[in-house]
């Protein structure tokens, strides 16, 4: 009977990830050293990518920071997209038009969970805006509207 206790306990330490057991697979990073880029999908915006490759298989973790009333036209993602407001106010509406009669407002610490394929619009209050968003990728950016990608034009 003894050794039926030892069982989860010897499982758990088998199946933990290696960086959780080992110091060398931690991440650190502080706000005033992260590398912000203009993306090409949103020019005007700015974007620090803060772990893994948005494009590629795996964890990804990324920032955007936006100016005040920055506007992100309706469009999806192929993986889920989890979002949260770190600073600023940020707006989040559902569907395939932007209507901001329709949008839900997200202050500090406002979360949504947005399942993939799911068209949806976004923008910045009166101040600017930084969001952190999270998911497992690949993923991309595909706009309703084609007219609206910025790296067709």
């Amino acid at each position: 009977m003894r050794w039926m206790r030892l069982v989860p306990i010897v499982l758990l330490v088998a199946v933990l990830p290696v960086e959780a057991q080992s110091p060398d697979g931690h991440t650190t990073l502080m706000p005033d050293t992260l590398k912000w880029v203009e993306p090409s999908v949103l020019p005007g915006s700015r974007l620090a990518v803060l772990q893994g490759n948005p494009a590629k298989e795996g964890l990804f973790v990324y920032r955007f920071k936006f100016p005040a009333n920055f506007k992100v036209p309706p469009h999806v993602h192929k993986a889920g997209e989890n979002v949260t407001v770190l600073t600023g106010t940020f707006f989040v509406g559902l569907g395939e038009k932007f209507d901001q009669g329709s949008g839900k407002e997200l202050p500090v610490g406002g979360f949504i969970a947005i399942p993939p394929g799911h068209p949806h619009f976004a923008w910045a209050g009166p101040e600017e805006t930084i969001v952190q968003v999270h998911g497992i990728g690949p993923t991309d950016i595909r706009f309703v509207n084609p007219a609206d990608d910025p790296r067709k034009k």
